[in-house]
Formats: structure tokens, sequence, C-alpha cells
């Protein structure tokens, strides 16, 4: 693809390391009669190595300008379908609904610049996602994957601990992609987890979570001004803490505590 014209507003950067495309589908324990949602196939290197392995993928890409070169590279494979649009503005509970399989799963080279939003629709749609393996900006794998007291963990660490377990793969590195970006990669999957903490409102703990971490210098008593703050003191106090901690100190199950009780 000498001649393509890649664009920086889209994050085009192209996969072309066989033996990182060969690891990334290792990552996933791949059930018979699998769907595969693959979210900016780009030229379709990886689309190849899913085709092999899974009985259905469905690709969405938001650049019309590619759909020639998919169509070359993926000719062989009648198991692919690629629909030419925004993810983040599609439907993808009814474009799956006609598709037989029993499991469901996502893996892709994920924009860096969307890389949230997407995560975000994918846990909203309610979709009963097997295992999701993606590739991220390495800086936001390890937000991903810090721990209370850590400087990269932060509410998106705690929001999305609270529906997966999480685990690092491997780093990828630059010189993998075409054009190649100024940062490494992470691969990371997330395992959705059997028995979820329960929540009264999943929506108010989002909001309850972002609001804690708002001001990363600031304390609970300061980010959480406008809420009942004897409620939050007296939650924070089982745990030895007051009102002077920081959010990036509490655990996911205070986090919960915290929005049962205040909701």
């Amino acid at each position: 693809m000498q001649d393509f014209n890649y664009k920086k507003s889209l994050g085009q950067n192209f996969l072309n390391d066989k033996n990182v495309l060969t690891r990334i589908v290792k990552c996933v324990p791949f059930y018979d009669n699998s769907l595969v949602v693959e979210i900016g196939p780009g030229s379709g290197n990886l689309t190849k190595e899913l085709a092999k392995v899974a009985n259905h993928v469905l690709c969405y890409e938001v650049d019309e300008r590619l759909e020639n070169v998919l169509d070359e590279n993926l000719k062989e494979f009648q198991n692919v379908q690629i629909k030419y649009e925004d993810f983040l503005k599609s439907d993808i509970e009814n474009d799956i609904k006609d598709y037989k399989y029993d499991s469901l799963y996502l893996v892709a080279n994920l924009p860096y610049y969307i890389t949230t939003p997407i995560i975000e629709k994918i846990i909203t749609s309610g979709l009963d996602f097997k295992y999701i393996t993606v590739m991220i900006q390495k800086e936001v794998g390890e937000r991903f994957n810090a721990k209370p007291g850590m400087r990269e963990y932060n509410s998106l660490t705690v929001y999305l601990n609270y529906y997966f377990d999480i685990k690092k793969e491997f780093i990828v590195s630059r010189n993998s992609f075409t054009p190649k970006p100024n940062v490494d990669s992470m691969v990371i999957s997330l395992i959705k987890k059997d028995n979820l903490l329960p929540l009264k409102d999943e929506k108010f703990f989002n909001t309850l979570l972002r609001d804690a971490f708002k001001y990363k210098r600031k304390n609970i008593r300061n980010n959480l001004k406008n809420y009942d703050l004897d409620k939050v003191l007296e939650v924070l106090s089982k745990y030895d803490y007051d009102l002077t901690v920081r959010a990036e100190e509490l655990s996911l199950e205070i986090f919960v505590e915290l929005a049962n009780y205040l909701r």
C-alpha cells in the first residue's frame, strides 16, 4: 500500500508484523461456532488471521477508500463481512442478530484516539462478549492494568475492573506498523467477570468515579463536595480512611460500596 494516503485523523497505523498478528490470535481461546467483531481492519492483515480460526468475522471500517484493498486481500474468505461505517454510530446488536453463533468475541487494533469510547460502547451494549482482545496505546494499557496507589490508576481503571479481569498480553513495538506511530502498543485481554459486585445503579457508579478522580491532586473531600460527605466518611472509616484520602488510593470494592450507600 505504498500509494495509500494514511489519515492521521483516523488513527491509521496498519499492523504488518506477521509474528505479532499470529500472537494476537493465539491470545484468544476460540470456541466452536464463533463470531468475531473487528473494529478498523485497515488493510485486512489481522482479519485474515481471524478468518482462518473463527466461523464468522464482522468488521467495521469507517474509511470507504479501503474497500478495494479489503476486497482484494480477503477475496479467499467467505466468512468475512465488512460494514463501511463508524462503529461508534453502529447498531451492533442489530448487526449481529442474523448470525448463528455460540461465542462472541471482539479482537481489534483499536484507533488510539477513540479507545475509551469504543470500550464504553461495548460495555453499555449489553452483549455477551466472551473475550475482548485489543491492541491499544501502551500508556493506556498501563492505566487499564494499574492498581490502587499507582500513578496510572484512574476512573477508567476502576470502571473496567468492575466488569472485567484484565490481562496484559504483550508489548508491540512501534516498528510493527505502517506508518510508524510515535508510541509503542500493548495487547490486552478483557475477560468478562462471571460474578459482578452488586451495584444499585451502574450509571451513578460511573458518574461517582469520574467525580472522585476529577482533579488528580485533590482529595475526596474536595472532589466529592457535592455529595453527602457524612455518608462518604462513614464508608471510608470502615477501611481506615478519612476525607483527606485521594481517589487513587481506593479500591474497586470501596467505590462500589460508596455508590450503593450514596444512592
